[in-house]
């Protein structure tokens, strides 16, 4: 984060730049302070609180969608764009290669954004404005997940104060994403599974499927819960807890069941013939292993996708460039640099959110250019409280219930070393990060009581 900042922030605008990141922190702090300050006896005080925030948040989310351009870009306006075609009974794609028929698991996003433009018409701002719902739900669950596994109301309240001053993290909700709507579900998931009850476990594979179906990072959660229920669930108090093991093995048969017959659906829908699958697994792997892009996408690697040629030609072309890129790693000892650029593009880099607002179009260079920072401003709050919050958990007591979020980002952030990387891509573990923030600025703010 130090080295992206000085590299992009820190010799220009000096006056700006400095001026606000100090101010920033002493507003977070001094808000922090107050939060803390606050007793935390009362339960109708303490909800009073988070929902204050959480509409404060709303007002200003819901400004932000107002401000900026409603043109949907990029992977977005590929959804929003086809609706209307969609309805007049054109099909999603014309060839085997086109975006739709490459990458079908998608169809679970589009097939809700037709049904939010089937209720309210095809009107953008219902999009936005459901975005901003999910945020607002997201704050609450995190505070839920925060109380759940350190049982600690001023952690909680230090955790949605964190994440909901994060431009960084809200600003995609002006376009048609599914990264809101997925990480609500996963992060539903997981509070499901800390509640430790057989309806709850059965729950969160529905949760899951939902998650999966909008939002299709499955395989890494699922990862995550596998390794947790192995660890940690089925050795409980130092006995083997067979048990427990197989309830969240339950929910987990239960995403499987469903999510397949969600893709049968798909099929039968005449929506996709391809279902809910991947048929261009090779692209990804090009893309994350290209050294000179730092495995981001780049309109030069997109340039070798040809959609107009048939699958089996474009298949074995990324086969061949893939080869390529891995060779070119091997030969030059790149792997281990293309790594560490990969890692901060993803977690250190700004996410580019505000970017694809496309507000450049009707506010001039300068604010343009203050917003991005003030976006990036909030990505730097969340780094350097969860990096104390980090170091403060070996001094800490909590739930072992922390380790159900902490895998998954993990598995997450292995299998973003060999696959394409956007900084947008962590926005679904911000929450989680926000957390460990929390940790961290209590840790700050009361040094002898955590």
């Amino acid at each position: 984060m130090a080295k992206y900042y000085f590299q992009n922030f820190a010799l220009v605008n000096r006056a700006f730049n400095w001026s606000t990141l100090i101010l920033a922190f002493l507003l977070v702090i001094g808000a922090g302070f107050i939060l803390v300050k606050i007793d935390d006896t009362n339960r109708k005080v303490n909800w009073s609180i988070v929902l204050g925030m959480i509409i404060i948040f709303m007002i200003v989310a819901t400004t932000w969608i107002l401000i900026v351009p409603k043109t949907q870009v990029s992977d977005f306006g590929n959804f929003w764009s086809r609706v209307p075609g969609v309805f007049n009974g054109d099909k999603l794609y014309q060839t085997d290669n086109d975006y739709f028929s490459r990458f079908a698991y998608q169809s679970g996003y589009m097939v809700y954004v037709l049904a939010v433009v089937k209720i309210f018409g095809y009107h953008i701002f219902a999009i936005q404005f459901l975005n901003v719902v999910y945020q607002a739900l997201i704050l609450l669950v995190t505070y839920l997940l925060a109380m759940k596994i350190f049982r600690n109301i001023k952690i909680a309240r230090l955790s949605v104060l964190v994440l909901m001053i994060d431009l960084d993290w809200f600003a995609l909700n002006s376009q048609a994403s599914n990264q809101y709507l997925g990480s609500l579900f996963y992060l539903l998931t997981f509070y499901l599974l800390m509640q430790n009850k057989l309806w709850a476990d059965l729950l969160s594979g529905v949760a899951l499927t939902i998650g999966c179906l909008i939002r299709p990072i499955g395989p890494v959660i699922i990862a995550g819960i596998v390794v947790f229920a192995v660890i940690y669930l089925s050795l409980e108090n130092g006995k083997f807890n067979y048990q427990r093991l197989l309830k969240v093995f339950s929910g987990l048969l239960i995403y499987f069941a469903l999510f397949s017959l969600a893709g049968f659906g798909i099929k039968a829908s005449g929506l996709n013939a391809y279902g809910l699958s991947n048929y261009d697994t090779e692209w990804k792997f090009v893309t994350g292993l290209n050294y000179q892009s730092s495995g981001t996408y780049s309109p030069d690697m997109d340039r070798l996708i040809d959609p107009s040629k048939p699958r089996k030609v474009m298949a074995k072309k990324e086969k061949a460039a893939l080869h390529q890129e891995i060779n070119y790693l091997n030969q030059n000892n790149k792997w281990l640099s293309l790594f560490i650029n990969k890692l901060e593009g993803l977690w250190s880099s700004r996410t580019m959110a505000t970017n694809f607002t496309s507000y450049s179009q009707n506010h001039s260079a300068r604010t343009v250019q203050r917003i991005d920072y003030l976006a990036y401003l909030g990505s730097i709050i969340l780094i350097v409280f969860s990096w104390i919050g980090s170091l403060a958990l070996f001094k800490t007591k909590f739930s072992n219930n922390l380790y159900l979020l902490i895998l998954p980002l993990f598995a997450f952030a292995a299998a973003q070393l060999l696959i394409e990387v956007q900084g947008r891509y962590r926005i679904e573990f911000l929450p989680i990060i926000a957390i460990l923030a929390g940790v961290g600025l209590y840790k700050t703010l009361r040094k002898k009581e955590i």
